[in-house]
């Protein structure tokens, strides 16, 4: 069983947390252990994120990037905190997949949609990324 971190934004705001729970899911029925479950829960808001012990957040989670398998963060909801991650992951060579949702009006940084060691997927509809979860994760 792969261990996942999953990335997502916290503090950044939570506009795309409808989401990031389907997303869990998708890597939990693909076989995934999902190491920041957590970040998937609907009630968690970025008042939390920001109330928690700035240490303890950061050892806790470059603990987690450091000890997955692979990296799948959400990145449409702009995050200085996933961008760090993912930082740490291309620095490790673990392998990371992005997803941005097209139908969102942003525009994804070209720090990470040019970045070779990140495979990014657009979607529009979430289910979508079901399978490219499952064979990210094969």
């Amino acid at each position: 069983m792969k261990k996942v971190y999953f990335a997502c934004s916290i503090a950044g705001g939570r506009d795309h947390a409808h989401v990031y729970s389907d997303i869990v899911t998708y890597i939990k029925a693909s076989g995934g252990n999902v190491l920041s479950e957590l970040f998937a829960d609907k009630k968690l808001s970025d008042e939390v994120g920001m109330n928690m012990d700035p240490k303890f957040v950061w050892n806790r989670d470059t603990n987690w990037v450091k000890e997955a398998d692979c990296i799948i963060a959400e990145v449409t909801q702009p995050s200085l905190g996933v961008g760090y991650e993912l930082g740490i992951a291309e620095i490790l060579k673990t392998p990371v997949l992005a997803l941005f949702d097209e139908t969102s009006g942003r525009r994804l940084s070209p720090m990470v949609s040019g970045n070779p060691h990140v495979k990014v997927v657009r979607y529009t509809n979430i289910s979508d990324t079901k399978r490219v979860i499952e064979e990210f994760l094969s």
